[in-house]
């Protein structure tokens, strides 16, 4: 009973997820994320945490979204339980929801970006996410809503941790998860820079506030400074 958002660019193998739930710890179960590879988000009534191996060794193999998830899909006999969103190195994505999960069920796919929950306040939740992070990030946001190639921001991999945050808080003010929004976190890949994986864990008020707070830790000259010394491939 989960909301999730994956995004790849595929010039640059910049990588990125965003979840949120009204269960517990969500970055420790959901989204997976490898640069120049892919994303997966496992989720549903019953999150299957072992879709994510056999997604990235498809992907790296070379095969689609599409067949990455189908071969997950079809070695499992709980799959009415399920919602699975892939995307691969291209930026195509692949969704599975099972018949089983409890509604409101919805997607949303675009090239690059994906959103896809259930158990939501409505449909208009995953709209909302994928459509604030698209705003945020591309200037060419009402193309990409038809179909077309996303054209990033010159400022868009510097911004793209306070972007997530912002789309989450855009789709929380749809409703969110219909229990109420209790975790949430992000990860964010890339060949340029250290990877990002903020999570709050638990939260009863504020929850995009949280993870917000914990950006700004981030972006804080102490902490940066740290980051920017990690090697780098």
């Amino acid at each position: 009973m989960t909301l999730s958002l994956l995004h790849v660019h595929p010039a640059t193998g910049t990588v990125a997820a965003l979840t949120a739930t009204g269960g517990v710890a969500v970055g420790g179960y959901v989204h997976h994320v490898w640069r120049g590879v892919g994303a997966c988000a496992t989720q549903g009534r019953v999150t299957h945490p072992w879709y994510p191996d056999g997604v990235r060794r498809a992907l790296e193999r070379g095969e689609d979204a599409r067949g990455a998830l189908a071969r997950q899909v079809d070695a499992d006999k709980g799959t009415s339980l399920r919602q699975c969103l892939v995307m691969d190195a291209r930026g195509r994505s692949a969704l599975h929801s099972g018949a089983d999960n409890l509604a409101t069920v919805a997607s949303c796919c675009y090239p690059g970006v994906a959103a896809a929950g259930n158990l939501l306040a409505s449909a208009k939740v995953v709209e909302t996410l994928a459509h604030a992070f698209v705003d945020t990030c591309c200037s060419n946001a009402d193309a990409v809503r038809q179909g077309a190639t996303p054209e990033y921001r010159d400022d868009y991999e510097a911004t793209l941790l306070e972007g997530l945050i912002d789309a989450l808080e855009a789709a929380l003010a749809e409703g969110g998860d219909v229990r109420g929004t209790r975790s949430a976190a992000l990860r964010i890949e890339s060949f340029t820079q250290a990877p990002l994986d903020l999570r709050v864990d638990w939260c009863e008020g504020d929850i995009a506030g949280e993870l917000r707070a914990l950006a700004r830790r981030v972006r804080a000259p102490g902490f940066a400074d740290f980051l920017a010394s990690l090697p780098r491939r």
